[in-house]
């Protein structure tokens, strides 16, 4: 999966976040290092989200843009 991200300069060096999954957030003193720690980041937010959507109805749906 493609998920667009947000770098931003910080006093750390660069933070990133996720627009499209509230709440995931990394940075790295790189960006080639936050890209890294965000893309960890996603996917450890994705097995959350799988985790607490156990025994739970799911259905996708198809937005145009």
């Amino acid at each position: 999966m493609r998920y667009k991200v947000v770098l931003e300069s910080s006093e750390e060096g660069i933070a990133v976040s996720v627009p499209g999954l509230p709440g995931c957030h990394s940075q790295g003193a790189t960006e080639e290092e936050a890209l890294e720690n965000i893309t960890n980041a996603i996917s450890e937010y994705l097995d959350v989200v799988e985790k607490l959507s156990q025994n739970k109805t799911i259905r996708e749906v198809e937005v145009g843009v």
